[in-house]
């Protein structure tokens, strides 16, 4: 059994926000493979089955800085190795809609990354990551990250998450460096003109 994690903060008024677009990747994910959310301990999880394999998809309800206990808790209950394990999280420090998938990393100053790699004792798990873009830099980053997407932003985040979602259905069936393959590639060009 493959785990998918999105990470988010639970509670309508952080729906459409920045720092929750991995739970938009794993809704999404959901929503292809004909799979429901239901409450199971802090998370809401899904299960599905994809080319025969089986998957669990989660959106912890605890708040992002706390993210690593009910990862835990379900590597743990499902008897889930480590390296079936994918976490989706937004990223400031990529454009918005640009994807970066590792096979390991430090948490780069991410909280629910922070608490993920506490809780496992490791920073060797797999990550995607979203970008959200950094905006202003003379806002403060919580206030960016907590804040939802401006009008003009959505056309291209809603790309990034179906680019998402569909590295997360590549890592269910062949893994993480095909996603790394197939998903990393564009991030060596140089940059879209403004």
């Amino acid at each position: 059994m493959k785990l998918i994690v999105g990470l988010g903060n639970p509670g309508a008024q952080y729906e459409g926000t920045r720092h929750n677009v991995g739970f938009r990747v794993v809704e999404e994910l959901a929503r292809r493979l004909g799979a429901e959310f239901t409450s199971w301990g802090d998370s809401r999880t899904a299960r599905a089955r994809k080319s025969g394999d089986s998957l669990l998809i989660a959106k912890p309800q605890t708040f992002m800085n706390l993210s690593g206990f009910p990862v835990i808790a379900l590597l743990g209950f499902y008897k889930i190795e480590i390296p079936d394990l994918l976490v989706v999280t937004d990223d400031v420090n990529l454009p918005l809609g640009r994807l970066r998938a590792r096979a390991r990393g430090s948490e780069g100053g991410h909280n629910g990354l922070r608490s993920i790699v506490e809780q496992l004792g490791t920073e060797d798990f797999a990550r995607l990551r979203v970008g959200v873009g950094r905006g202003d830099k003379r806002r403060d980053l919580a206030d960016h990250v907590l804040a939802k997407f401006e009008p003009n932003e959505r056309e291209e985040i809603e790309r990034g998450i179906g680019r998402a979602t569909d590295a997360a259905e590549l890592f269910l069936t062949d893994g993480i460096v095909k996603v790394m393959n197939a998903f990393n590639p564009e991030e060596t060009g140089p940059e879209p003109a403004a």
